[in-house]
């Protein structure tokens, strides 16, 4: 599998290697606002799919971000503690939030591809 998952909660997941990165979409930090905080999970910390795994707070609100795919966090995003702004200005490249060591590969066949998602988010509207 290659390319872009989404979740129906606006959060992404891309497969590097054996690591899955995982962030918002741009729809979502646009609906956000600005980012101004970002609360992290340790490096270990188990989460599981569908649970919180990082909380966003923007001067709108506060905001869980949930685990689109269930592992263990192998990497965070140490920038966005520092600039948490990155959410907003690059949310699908520089403004990744954790990286996980995937349980099952499969969870990723239940996500929406980006054709998929794109269609969920005009329907929102």
């Amino acid at each position: 599998m290659s390319g872009l998952r989404f979740t129906r909660d606006h959060e992404w997941v891309r497969l590097d290697g054996d690591l899955a990165i995982v962030g918002i979409t741009d729809y979502a930090q646009s609906q956000l606002g600005d980012v101004v905080y970002v609360e992290l999970p340790k490096i270990g910390q188990r989460v599981e799919k569908g649970k919180e795994a990082a909380v966003v707070e923007s001067v709108k609100a506060a905001s869980e971000v949930y685990a689109p795919v269930s592992g263990e966090v192998a990497e965070i995003n140490e920038t966005l503690t520092a600039d948490p702004a990155k959410v907003n200005a690059d949310p699908m490249g520089d403004g990744w939030f954790i990286k996980l060591r995937l349980d099952d590969p499969k969870e990723l066949d239940s996500l929406m591809e980006e054709g998929g998602y794109k269609r969920f988010i005009e329907e929102q509207q």
